[in-house]
Formats: C-alpha cells, sequence, structure tokens
C-alpha cells in the first residue's frame, strides 16, 4: 500500500476547494447552504450545510466516476487490496444486495447460511433467486447461530452444482467466523463465485491477530459496512471486488438502485475514515481489542455473566473469532439480553448495541474510552445485584431453524391473507419477522410457520425485543400464503 497516496482525501479536498470559491448556487438542495432553514443550520452547523452539495464538475458524478470520486474508489481498493471499490450510500443493505443482484438471475441458486440480514433475503425477492439454506450449527449453552461448516458447505455445493455462487457472514453479529479461505478455494474449485457480509468486519483489514479478511481470502465480494467499526457517517458503505468481477456491470446494478443524488457528507465520511484507517488503522485495532479484552475479563469476574471469546474456536463451526466483539451471555442472570439492554439505557444511560434473547453485543470501536468501559462494567455488576432472579421458564434458544417451502419472491408477491399470530401455525408465511437489531429474520417469505417459532415470536415480544417485518406494525398478525402447504 502506497502510505503516501493514503494521506490524500479527493473528495474532501475537492470539497474543500469548493468553499473556497465562494459559488453562488442556483441547483439544488434547495436550502442553499444552509441559508434557507436557520434551524437546520443552526442545528447541524454551517460547515456541515456548506458541504452538503449536488453533482458538479469539480465534485465528480457517484453514477459514473472520472475524476476526484473516481480517484477516491482507486485509494479505497488499494487500501482494502480489492481491485475496485464502490462507495455506497444506501448503507451496506445496498452493498449486499449488489453482490446478489450483480451474480443472481430469476431461478438462480445461491447458497447462503439461514442466519443471513434481511437485505440479503430482500435482494432474493427482487431478483427472484433461489436459495439454498445451510442451516447453522448452533452453540446450546449460548443459543447463538454459529459458522456454516466446511463439510455443510461441501455437501451443499455437491448437492446443488449449479449455484451461482456462496455468501458467508465475515463474522456474524456475534463475532463468530466460518473458514472463509478454504470455503472461498472450494467455490473457485466448483465454478462458484464467493460473496462476504463484512457488516461487522471492517477492521479484519486492518488490525493484527484479525480474522481474515475476505479480500485476504480471494473472495469475489465484499460488503463492508465502514459506519460500524470504520468511523464514518452512518449510512456509507464499501462494495470491495475482486480480481474477477466485472466492476463496470457491477456499477451497472448499483445503478438500478442507489441514489442519483449521492451525499457529499456521506462520500467524504468514506473518503476521511479510509484516510484515517490507511494511517492509523493498527494503532486504533490494538486499542479496540485491548478495551474488548479488558471489558471481557472484567465482566467474567462479575459472576453469572459471560462474556465469551476465542476459547469458543472450533477450527470449524466457529473457525475464528473477533476479538474486537464484546458478546454477553445474560441468561445465568435470570434476565433475557433485552431486558438487560433496557436497563442498561433506562437505568444507567447507557445505549449497547442490541440485546435479543439470551445475550447483549456493546459495540466496542474507534471512538470508545476506558471511562466509558468502566461505567458498562459497573452497571451490569449493579444489574445483576439489583435485578438477578432464577433463570426458570425462559427460553434458551436465539434461533429457530425454518423449514423453506416457497421461494422468497414467489411467497412475497403471491396472493395472502391475514391471520392472528396464533393462528398461522402449518401456513406459509409471506412477510419477514424479525428482532431488530440484529436484522436476522425469525422468518422469512416462504418459510413454514410452526408452533416453535410462533412460541418464540410471542416470548420476544413480551420481553420487550423490537419486532419488525410485518405489515401488521404491532405484530399481532401473519401474512400467509392463501390455500395453505
Amino acid at each position: 500500500m502506497n502510505e503516501y497516496a493514503q494521506e490524500r482525501a479527493p473528495i474532501y479536498e475537492a470539497l474543500k476547494e469548493l468553499k473556497q470559491m465562494r459559488v453562488v448556487p442556483f441547483d439544488v438542495p434547495g436550502h442553499k447552504r444552509g441559508k434557507g432553514n436557520k434551524e437546520l443550520t443552526d442545528f447541524l452547523g454551517e460547515k456541515c450545510m456548506s458541504v452538503d452539495v449536488n453533482s458538479m464538475k469539480p465534485l465528480d458524478n457517484l453514477c459514473h466516476p472520472v475524476s476526484v470520486i473516481k480517484e477516491a474508489e482507486e485509494l479505497a481498493a488499494e487500501c482494502f487490496r480489492a481491485a475496485h471499490a464502490f462507495f455506497m450510500v444506501n448503507g451496506t443493505t445496498s452493498s449486499v444486495q449488489t453482490m446478489v443482484l450483480s451474480v443472481c438471475k430469476r431461478g438462480d441458486k445461491i447458497i447462503l447460511p439461514r442466519n443471513v440480514h434481511r437485505s440479503v433475503i430482500n435482494a432474493l425477492i427482487l431478483c427472484g433467486a433461489v436459495p439454498v439454506y445451510i442451516n447453522p450449527s448452533m452453540n446450546d449453552r449460548l443459543g447463538i447461530a454459529l459458522g456454516m461448516t466446511l463439510k455443510d458447505v461441501e455437501e451443499a455445493m455437491n448437492a446443488h452444482p449449479d449455484a451461482k455462487a456462496v455468501l458467508v457472514n465475515n463474522p456474524t453479529y456475534y463475532g463468530i467466523c466460518s473458514n472463509l479461505k478454504a470455503i472461498t478455494k472450494l467455490a473457485h474449485k466448483k465454478g462458484m463465485l464467493v460473496l462476504a457480509d463484512e457488516a461487522h468486519g471492517t477492521h479484519f483489514y486492518f488490525g493484527e491477530n484479525m480474522p481474515v479478511a475476505a479480500m485476504d481470502a480471494g473472495a469475489d465480494f465484499a460488503s463492508v459496512s465502514m459506519h460500524k467499526s470504520g468511523g464514518s457517517l452512518t449510512q456509507s458503505s464499501f462494495l470491495l471486488c475482486g480480481p474477477n468481477v466485472n466492476a463496470n456491470y457491477v456499477r451497472q446494478i448499483i445503478n438500478l438502485t442507489q441514489t442519483t443524488s449521492g451525499s457529499y457528507l456521506l462520500l467524504s465520511s468514506l473518503d476521511l475514515s479510509r484516510k484515517n484507517l490507511a494511517m492509523n488503522g493498527k494503532t486504533i485495532f490494538h486499542k479496540v481489542t485491548e478495551l474488548a479484552e479488558y471489558a471481557r475479563e472484567e465482566i467474567n469476574l462479575i459472576g453469572d455473566y459471560y462474556a465469551y471469546s476465542s476459547e469458543l474456536v472450533n477450527g470449524d463451526s466457529v473457525y475464528d473469532f473477533d476479538l474486537t466483539k464484546l458478546s454477553v451471555h445474560t441468561m445465568d442472570v435470570g434476565l433475557a439480553g433485552i431486558e438487560v439492554y433496557d436497563l442498561l439505557r433506562d437505568e444507567y444511560d447507557i445505549q449497547i448495541e442490541f440485546g435479543d434473547i439470551g445475550n447483549i453485543l456493546a459495540y466496542i470501536s474507534v471512538g470508545d474510552s476506558h471511562k466509558n468501559i468502566e461505567r458498562l462494567i459497573g452497571a451490569l455488576s449493579e444489574i445483576r445485584r439489583r435485578y438477578k432472579k432464577d433463570r426458570a421458564g425462559m427460553l434458551s434458544y436465539e434461533y429457530v431453524n425454518p423449514k423453506v417451502i416457497v421461494t422468497p419472491q414467489d411467497a412475497f408477491y403471491a396472493d395472502k391473507e391475514s391471520l392472528p399470530i396464533e393462528q398461522s401455525s402449518g401456513r406459509i408465511c409471506s412477510e419477514f419477522v424479525m428482532c431488530y437489531p440484529p436484522g436476522i429474520p425469525i422468518l422469512a417469505p416462504g418459510e413454514e410457520i410452526t408452533a416453535e417459532i410462533i412460541d418464540y415470536i410471542l416470548y420476544a415480544k413480551e420481553k420487550g425485543c423490537f419486532l419488525t417485518g410485518p405489515e401488521d406494525m404491532e405484530v399481532k398478525r401473519l401474512n400467509v400464503l392463501k390455500g395453505g402447504i
């Protein structure tokens, strides 16, 4: 990597130059550098509003970059060891969907773990591809889904040799990694492409002793959520491509759904965050890992909580573990993860990333400090002292293996009827149900609704999980296919 070149931030530099030129704006946006909306400018600041601008010759065009955005893409590709990098301003959702839409059309098969983010299944609804799900292994103590085993992936490939691609979470929300390098080698041998959802793996490209990053493993695509662990603004992301990908075709796919009015606030945040990680990433993620390791040790000394780490690694379904992820099992305290999440926010003014049935995740990254870590540890200790109870009657799993009956696209667009959740067992779901975050569907279109799944949904509601997806905003009814299975 050319460190001298990485000191540049072409989009940011072009915006600074534009500010100095004092150009009179007779273009959009209509707030005209903040002058048209004083309250908004007072809130966000003149510096922010003055660079909320439209595409123009000096600033290039995101849909067809030829100057500063093109140069910024080339720097990002070099930084992430990719053949090409795209700046994405519709979130990593857009990056994930572009990966799938670039390799699959209607009727094509794609192999993937079922514990994917909803954006993957949304892409299947859009393009009509057929999922070949690998139900992940489970950790019975923690109740969480693990990675895909190499054996399961190979069996799926042998059973579906016509599949176009394999999608891998690298890592999962909980920090668990599959054997991406071996999966990639196997897929390429069978003529399949490899797509990596690296929404939670930006730091793999910069930290030391991290799990392997997708581009280093030889993957063909990777979706990298820079706004998560990389420090850019929310909704900004990179899509990385390997050398065997037609980048010009990928840009066409991006332009099917991505806005034609790319925000320069998001673009410049990607540009500057890439520069920051290129120059300081090793130091930053050494500190992040240290903070997470310290927090784990202290939380495990409290008692009953279990902050898990690399001791889960088994060389297969947990091939590696992301040490920056502070995932904590809460059930031995007698509290669901979502209950601890709510207590931290409501009683201690601490906002963590998510809580689900049995776990919480505190996201530690570039902006954290020892002081805040101590506050989290103290709060968890006090919650145990004040609220600990018997765990009798608690559900012990986070993930229910669903049975796919109909493709997501066919189910989503089929004739449907609405039923109370309690009466929907045995029917085929035509919509999503999920706790958000993490946004992994409990049910997706085309899957059979079972009594176990209904129990899980009702339990999650009772505990206070934020359920999303169904047309019924109160999640009391589900849309199912007319006529049953």
